[in-house]
Parts: structure tokens; sequence; C-alpha cells
């Protein structure tokens, strides 16, 4: 049995669901999954699970990730970024410390977002982007998303400025609608004209292959202690690490405040646990 991950690097053009038929194909696995879908003209990390990690995917969707984007302000788009039709289109001035200034008070934390049409959501049993291709156009409720950092980098100049900015941001978030909002609050509309993603919780550029280099898969898989680096650690002996691998809730006084790893002997991961009234709980165990 092979577990663990492999961390690509997706080209533009390609889905996040290509790059797992690449990784079924290279391995001969059937049982793989991605951990967040890139849209097709982004590129950047796609953290690919293999095997029993597949069943991690979750705790990897619910961790930070980094983002690093142009916009072009002045010109709208109807999917919010460079793969749509241009619908409108106006001279925009866009001062640099302006815009810092609302990215820091107004869009850094917990936020409001309105998804776009163009997504993945479902809505009456149909996805948003399945309605918008059919010219329909439904309300869609703001969800709270969180912006842990939000950098604009540089103001182009010009009509039509390029901005260039960088977000850590959390689950759900769309940074192209981000990239509207932010020129809407200037009184304008911007869509996405590019968009990397540059780490993934633990997983970075560092650690990225590109689908070219899957022939030697194998020497590219990475643990679990490496792709959930930034989740918590407690660590057990032997005998509790028996105990959770039979489903047992262990009882401590010093657990982590979120769900963490369990690493027995020798670092090896045992389980993904969380805290409840002072007991370990386990969510998945590797046997």
């Amino acid at each position: 049995m092979v577990d663990g991950f492999l961390v690509l690097d997706k080209p533009p053009g390609r889905t996040s669901h290509d790059l797992v038929a690449d990784v079924r194909r290279a391995t001969k696995i059937k049982k793989v999954g991605h951990a967040g879908t890139l849209d097709p003209m982004a590129t950047g990390i796609v953290v690919v699970a293999i095997g029993r990690c597949t069943r991690l995917i979750r705790f990897i969707q619910d961790q930070p990730k980094e983002y690093v984007a142009t916009a072009v302000f002045g010109v709208a788009t109807d999917s919010l970024d460079a793969d749509g039709e241009v619908v409108e289109e106006a001279p925009m001035l866009v001062d640099v410390e302006t815009l810092r200034e609302i990215a820091r008070s107004e869009f850094t934390g917990e936020i409001e977002q309105i998804p776009p049409m163009v997504s993945a959501l479902k809505h009456g049993g149909k996805r948003l982007y399945e309605l918008a291709r059919e010219g329909i156009e439904v309300d869609r409720p703001a969800r709270p998303v969180m912006i842990h950092e939000l950098e604009i980098v540089s103001v182009g100049d010009g009509d039509h400025p390029v901005v260039e900015f960088r977000v850590v941001c959390g689950k759900g978030t769309y940074v192209r609608s981000l990239a509207d909002d932010l020129a809407r609050r200037l009184g304008g509309f911007a869509h996405l004209s590019s968009l990397r993603r540059t780490t993934t919780g633990g997983a970075t550029l560092a650690d990225a292959i590109t689908p070219d280099q899957l022939d030697d898969w194998a020497d590219h898989l990475r643990d679990v202690n490496t792709v959930l680096a930034d989740r918590p650690v407690y660590r057990v002996d032997a005998d509790a690490a028996a105990k959770l691998r039979n489903g047992i809730r262990l009882r401590a006084d010093d657990l982590p405040e979120s769900a963490f790893r369990v690493l027995g002997t020798d670092d090896e991961f045992v389980a993904m646990c969380e805290p409840n009234n002072g007991q370990a709980v386990p969510l998945v165990v590797f046997n």
C-alpha cells in the first residue's frame, strides 16, 4: 500500500481533476484525490493525496492558502477573470496608498463575500457555472471568509492599471471576487488576470513538481508530517498509540486547542484528533 502526497505545480489551461488523472496514470493507484480546486487559468500548488492520505484531504482544505495575483482595474468580465468576456470598461485612477489602506482596514480579517456566478456552488440542484452558461443569474447570499493577510504589492499606470497583490486566506475565498470588490470600493470594477497559489498549509512551491516529472513520482512523495506541518502535534507512547488505533479516546490536560496530529515513537503518524472536554477524539486513524 502506498500512502502520501504529491505536491504539483499546476500549469495554466489544466484543471485540478486533470492532475488527479495524471497521478492515477503514473502511479497505477485508483485511490487518489486533490485538496483544493484551482481554476484552469490559475497556476501553482495542488496537493494530491494517495491511498489512506485521501482521508486527510479535509484537513488540508481547511488550512490557509497563499496566492499572488494580478488584476486589471477598470475592465470587468462576466467570470471576473481573464477567461471571461469583457462586459464593461471605464478608466480608473488608483492611488496605491489609498488602496493599501482599504485593503488593511476593510478587507482583512473575517469579511463577507458574495460568490461569483462562475463557481461550483449549487443553487436549486445546479452548479452556478451551469446556470451562468445558460445566461441565468441568481441571488447568492454573502458568506463569511477569512483574509489573514492582504498586501497590495504594486499599482501600474494608465487608464486600466494592473494591480499586483498577495493574499493569505481561508477556505472558500474567491480571489477574483476579492479583486473586484477592492475595485468596486474605489467606484470601479476589475477582473483577475493571473493567479498563482504559492502555499497550501505546510506545502510550498519548493515541494512541488510539474506533471512532466510524474514518471519519477515515488521520489517526490511527501508524508503527512510535511504536508500538515502547520497542524499542532501531540506525541504519545506506544500504549497510547495502540489505544487510539483502536478508537479509544485519550484523556490529557495539555491537548492542542484545534485538530492536531498525533505522533508515536520515531514521529510516525498515528491519527488526526480533535480536543473535546480534555479528551483526544480520533478523527482519522492510520492502523
